[in-house]
């Protein structure tokens, strides 16, 4: 009788073993592992924060494949992290810059000034695999962005424009190797919860911007009982696939160019002499791109084409602080100023080659050439500055791989603050809304009158307390808010959001 009962028993646990998921028993293995800190530098760099000497850096290993944990192939992950000057933290804060592949070991320096924060929570920085200081993948350097002008729709531009995307998924795929594969969200938030296990805590915070709004949403969904507050600063349309994302930029960045950028600088047409109006600021940079078209200017820095020029532009929208020195640029190359003459990752562009394989692997690109053709001049049309440029082309000609990427709907999840301003360029507003619609238990705490990119930890007083309110004093919002917006700037008072702090930081440091 006790060898059925035992044979019975032991059928049950070999069939309740075969139930947990790969992924599930290889966490168990690996979660045994300990993270060596050590302070990341010494001494520190100048212009760092105040704390910066807090910053510590170590690293953990996770399964190349969640899905086939137990092969014997793996990656490193790096991470940082700052802890407070008590040594108790109540709480373990994740972070993400977004990108996708943006590198996160910085990310715990710009909450310094942030006592209440970083007085209270360990802070956690990640480079997520693929970029920084983590096993890299690689797009060989080569980048078709810039390289040729996608206004010219004339069929020998356009074979070299849409060569060049089928050419750089090549490379990306070719030159990243077998790791390229698993570069995705579903297996970097295992790893990230694999992280939250090797630290031995129960549940963590997130704080995460742009595309950290998509990778918090799903590590939320895959793992709803291990992530406590949830931040979402500056949201992509998580609840759609990425090219629903990708395809908000046009639209984005047109809207900040005219309702904030143009009006801006010809509120200071004494300064830059590029026109009264934004309208006039607008023709001044189609005259000036046009004249680009014909004769490109060399500066000491480097020779600007049409192209150049629009990239200049665009980066601008992401921040109010970076009007001035856009502005100055678009008045040297008018004409109107005279012209002034003035540990890293393995691979240079692991960043731009997670971006590619994160968005190319995880969700299906729809169309090929053909749609891509169309698309460009319907976009174009409408957002003339940002309109024509497809940073997802490549993902056409992308061999993808099998990855289902769970539904991030909302259920199960722990009430979520998002936070977005209304004229975010890159992740416009109408997505976000979206996004909130279909993330049960969400609250959104709209920014008026804003268009920045990256919100809390910077200059608004009003998002800040409600954010910290939420993640250090526990209580979640019980509707939707508004805060209202940070004025623009007047030349000369220059600042850096948050993200643009680290990354600026993490530049000094060669990482």
């Amino acid at each position: 009788m006790r060898r059925k009962q035992l044979a019975a028993a032991l059928a049950v646990a070999t069939a309740t073993s075969l139930l947990i998921a790969p992924h599930a028993q290889a966490q168990g293995s690996f979660a045994t592992q300990e993270i060596k800190w050590q302070r990341c530098f010494d001494p520190v760099p100048p212009g760092f924060p105040p704390g910066a000497e807090r910053l510590e850096c170590g690293q953990f290993t996770a399964p190349m494949d969640w899905n086939n944990p137990n092969n014997g192939k793996t990656i490193t992950i790096a991470v940082s992290r700052t802890t407070p000057k008590s040594g108790t933290a109540k709480t373990t804060v994740f972070t993400n810059p977004g990108g996708p592949g943006g590198e996160g070991r910085t990310m715990p320096l710009i909450f310094l000034d942030r006592p209440k924060l970083s007085e209270n929570a360990e802070i956690i920085g990640i480079d997520v695999r693929g970029t920084g200081a983590s096993s890299n993948v690689t797009c060989g350097l080569f980048d078709t962005l810039g390289s040729t002008d996608p206004r010219d729709r004339s069929k020998a531009n356009l074979d070299l424009l849409y060569s060049g995307m089928e050419l750089q998924a090549k490379f990306c795929q070719n030159k990243s190797g077998e790791l390229g594969r698993y570069i995705t969200t579903d297996q970097t938030v295992k790893d990230l919860d694999l992280l939250r296990q090797v630290l031995k805590r129960k549940k963590v915070d997130w704080v995460g911007y742009s595309g950290g709004s998509w990778m918090g949403a799903y590590y939320a969904t895959y793992f709803p009982k291990t992530l406590d507050k949830i931040v979402l600063d500056s949201n992509t349309q998580f609840t759609a696939p990425w090219q629903a994302v990708f395809g908000d930029f046009g639209l984005g960045f047109e809207r900040r160019f005219r309702v904030d950028f143009a009006p801006w600088v010809a509120k200071y047409d004494h300064l830059y002499h590029l026109g009264k109006t934004g309208e006039e600021v607008r023709q001044t940079y189609e005259r000036t791109r046009a004249k680009l078209a014909e004769q490109p200017v060399t500066l000491p820095e480097g020779t600007y084409y049409p192209v150049t020029l629009d990239l200049v532009l665009i980066r601008a929208q992401y921040s109010k602080y970076a009007f001035e020195p856009a502005a100055q640029k678009l008045a040297q190359l008018a004409g109107a100023v005279p012209a002034q003459m003035t540990v890293q990752a393995s691979y240079p562009d692991a960043s731009n080659a997670t971006l590619y394989s994160i968005v190319c692997n995880d969700t299906q690109f729809q169309g090929g050439r053909r749609f891509l053709e169309r698309d460009a001049v319907q976009d174009g049309a409408k957002w003339p500055l940002m309109g024509y440029y497809q940073i997802m082309g490549p993902c056409a000609y992308w061999d993808r791989p099998a990855v289902n990427l769970k539904h991030p709907n909302g259920i199960g999840v722990a009430p979520t603050l998002m936070v977005q301003s209304e004229r975010d360029a890159p992740t416009p507003i109408e997505g976000a809304r979206k996004a909130h619609a279909g993330f049960a238990g969400s609250k959104m705490l709209t920014v008026k009158d804003e268009g920045d990119h990256g919100i809390y930890g910077f200059d608004n007083g009003c998002v800040n307390d409600i954010v910290e309110r939420y993640l250090v004093d526990r209580v979640t919002p019980a509707k939707d808010l508004t805060c209202p917006g940070a004025p623009l700037p007047e030349p000369g008072q220059q600042k850096a959001g948050p993200l643009e702090q680290a990354r600026k930081l993490a530049v000094q440091l060669g990482w």
